[in-house]
């Protein structure tokens, strides 16, 4: 199988789109990775069950309930129904690869090695506008001390602008 016949089955969008933000890293989850390796997800958690010495935790992560609820509210995932019936495992860049040396198949091997390089392009991409994102954070922060000198400025224009309150003289009777 060549790499351009890989390309057609998985395009670049849909890997991009079944990569999440979990607990601060970018992962993948198993139903999705099984999906484009042509295989079972139940077949994909028996393999890393077997070799579960291959997955560290900086590879692969079991979400909680409490993410997976997250995930279906945020609709990344349309019910829980569709994760299989248990919690899901999500995989980093790292397990990705690990995957595809623990299945074996011609078809996992050249998925990940195109998973692989969208994971790559993303990094590069975002290395790419770190620049971009510091001189934003320059621009904020210069503006939001400017809203407050802006700020302070209007108030005591406010002050200029009021009529000046004058005691007024009492009407009615008065006594001595």
């Amino acid at each position: 199988m060549n790499r351009t016949l890989v390309k057609i089955i998985v395009p670049e969008e849909v890997i991009i789109n079944k990569i999440y933000f979990i607990r601060g890293q970018k992962m993948m989850l198993d139903k999705d990775i099984a999906k484009m390796y042509g295989v079972q997800p139940i077949r994909l958690r028996e393999q890393v069950k077997r070799n579960k010495e291959r997955f560290p935790d900086k590879f692969m992560i079991q979400l909680t309930e409490e993410e997976v609820e997250i995930m279906v509210s945020q609709n990344a995932i349309p019910s829980k129904k569709q994760l299989g019936g248990s919690l899901p495992y999500a995989f980093t860049e790292h397990g990705v690869l690990m995957l595809a040396n623990v299945l074996k198949t011609e078809r996992a091997i050249h998925t990940s090695i195109h998973i692989i390089d969208v994971f790559v392009k993303l990094r590069e991409i975002a290395l790419s506008h770190k620049d971009l994102l510091l001189k934003l954070e320059q621009l904020e922060k210069k503006f939001a001390k400017h809203d407050n000198e802006i700020e302070t400025l209007f108030n005591a224009l406010k002050e200029l602008i009021k009529p000046p309150i004058q005691e007024r003289k009492r009407v009615g009777y008065k006594l001595p």
